[in-house]
């Protein structure tokens, strides 16, 4: 009688009219995202003028802002997936307890304190806001779904569905075309196959990716994914890029990033390059013939570019590069690199900055920079090891004045920021991917392992854990899609890449931090994946932009 009351209890955890309750629970939040703009905007305003010197002063409330619009841009993003979903006929139960759950979380977080890592807890009153200002989220639609939206029930049901699906302990129905789907299978085809059984070796071993990987995946086309198709690309969406980042990075970050600097190189080769450039590079970039690296952050800068001192000087036709750069990733045995550098002595921010399209000569382990004037350093890692990261130092390095990118001085910094879209997003994707193996691991591992006579999935604490990578994998997925729709329909979309980005980076940690959680003591084992997965999943709050900056630019844009 007991495990009949139980299985009543289990069936009777989706909320009635769930989509009507959620749907509901958006207008009040828009209403306090609204006061929060307002309260906000008036701490960090001269006059009428929003001040960056006071937004500084105001770090708290204007990245709490950042994170406080993601929160209620991820549970709009949610609730348009779930209409979807709904009139396909395709709301199942898994995705109602992904959708319930969500909300149920997510509007707690909001009223009792947003988790912007670890360490950091936003509360309504950093923003400035009165008791007065938060009773906007005093609706019956938002009390029901944190009071009943998040339960143990909810999150036991939910594994005990994932466990069924022992081919794919995935996450429901995520709302994509047949065409995004059918290419999300093959590069998952590909990574169980080529990818998952060698990347602990590699990382173990520290060994780069085999160039043979980086062969099979030019013959796919994943260098030239949104390359036109008249530069030798396959002309596809910024979409179609998400899937087989998120699964390559699925198998392994390192792989599934391979993609990237190709990304950037074409972004900016086709927003700011030549029309000679861009017949003479991005035919070779698609079929990686040519491997570019970015090579733009210096060991006294990080993310304020604006201050490299990184020089080229006219000469002749030509340019000669001094300087220093440091975190250029997949730098040895690439053979062109995009870098920032200050051809204008007379500036000390971004106005005097150009990008070049600089040559070199792939090296290999023996001698990893052959070009002259180049010389370079391996920097050693927690993860992320698959590419190896480089400090950089140039002395009279040649670049060929052809190379400048677009044939006009000063322009490279304004050329880099339009790159910055489709690198945030791509970053999501890659974060998506990574907390999605740090689930697969981990869900298998819980199902194998016994103590105490059961498996731990069996406990209440454990398959919470996963429940909720599960449902804040589909949050950050359903985020990183839209801003991958906009960026595709031809809308600016820094503000939605960012949040993407800023959210994915944080669910990428927590699932490995709890999947470790899960494994206990053999978690901390270097001969278990979980250990690598958490290294992976540490760099994404990093690079692409570090959340603070990530949160910063966000409020900037909100602020006006």
């Amino acid at each position: 009688m007991a495990h009949d009351g139980q299985d009543m209890m289990m069936q009777s955890v989706i909320l009635d009219d769930l989509t009507g309750l959620t749907g509901a629970a958006l207008p009040p939040l828009d209403r306090l995202l609204d006061t929060a703009i307002a309260a906000v905007r008036a701490q960090v305003s001269d006059g009428d003028r929003v001040s960056a010197k006071l937004i500084e002063a105001n770090q708290t409330a204007a990245h709490g802002l950042a994170w406080l619009a993601t929160y209620v841009q991820a549970l709009r993003q949610m609730q348009l997936w779930a209409e979807r979903l709904q009139e396909d006929g395709r709301f199942g139960e898994v995705e109602q307890l992904l959708h319930q759950i969500a909300f149920g979380e997510y509007l707690c977080q909001i009223s009792g304190g947003i988790q912007m890592n670890q360490g950091e807890m936003l509360r309504l009153q950093d923003l400035g806001l009165s008791a007065e200002d938060s009773a906007a989220l005093d609706n019956p639609a938002i009390t029901t779904l944190t009071r009943s939206g998040n339960t143990q029930a909810a999150r036991s049901r939910l594994v005990e569905l994932m466990q069924e699906r022992n081919a794919d302990v995935t996450f429901g129905v995520s709302g994509l075309d047949e065409e995004l789907e059918m290419i999300r299978d093959q590069f998952r085809r590909y990574a169980v196959e080529k990818v998952e059984p060698y990347a602990h070796d590699w990382h173990l071993k520290d060994e780069l990716i085999p160039m043979e990987v980086i062969e099979e995946l030019a013959e796919m086309g994943v260098f030239g994914l949104t390359i036109p198709e008249e530069y030798g690309g396959l002309g596809l969406t910024k979409a179609s890029m998400c899937v087989v980042s998120e699964e390559l990075s699925r198998g392994y970050i390192g792989v599934g990033s391979l993609g990237t600097r190709s990304e950037i190189a074409a972004e900016l080769i086709l927003c700011g390059g030549t029309d000679a450039q861009k017949e003479k590079w991005l035919p070779r970039i698609a079929s990686a013939e040519t491997l570019p690296t970015a090579v733009f952050t210096e060991p006294n800068t990080g993310s304020d570019l604006g201050s490299l001192r990184t020089r080229a000087v006219k000469d002749g036709d030509d340019y000669k590069v001094t300087g220093n750069k440091t975190w250029i990733t997949h730098a040895a045995r690439t053979h062109v690199m995009t870098l920032l550098a200050r051809t204008d002595p007379e500036t000390t921010d971004h106005r005097g900055l150009s990008m070049f399209l600089a040559e070199k000569t792939p090296g290999d382990n023996a001698t990893p920079f052959p070009t002259p004037g180049m010389t370079g350093g391996e920097i050693e890692v927690l993860g992320y090891r698959g590419m190896k990261e480089y400090e950089l130092g140039f002395d009279g390095f040649e670049v060929k004045g052809e190379n400048l990118l677009g044939g006009e001085e000063g322009r490279g910094f304004k050329q880099l920021m339009e790159t910055f879209e489709s690198a945030r997003i791509q970053t999501a994707a890659r974060a998506i991917g990574v907390a999605q193996s740090a689930l697969d691991i981990s869900m298998q591992y819980a199902q194998d392992r016994k103590q105490f006579g059961k498996a731990l999935i069996n406990f209440p604490r454990v398959s919470g854990k996963l429940a909720m990578m599960a449902v804040e994998l589909m949050v950050a997925r359903q985020l990183t899609y839209y801003s991958a729709f906009e960026k595709d329909a031809g809308r600016r979309c820094d503000v939605e890449a960012g949040m993407a980005k800023l959210l994915g980076a944080r669910v990428a940690w927590a699932a490995a931090d709890n999947g470790l959680q899960i494994h206990g003591g053999n978690g901390f084992a270097l001969e278990y994946k979980i250990s690598r997965v958490l290294c992976d999943a540490r760099i994404l709050n990093i690079f692409e932009g570090a959340a603070e900056i990530q949160a910063q630019v966000i409020a900037r844009r909100l602020l006006g």
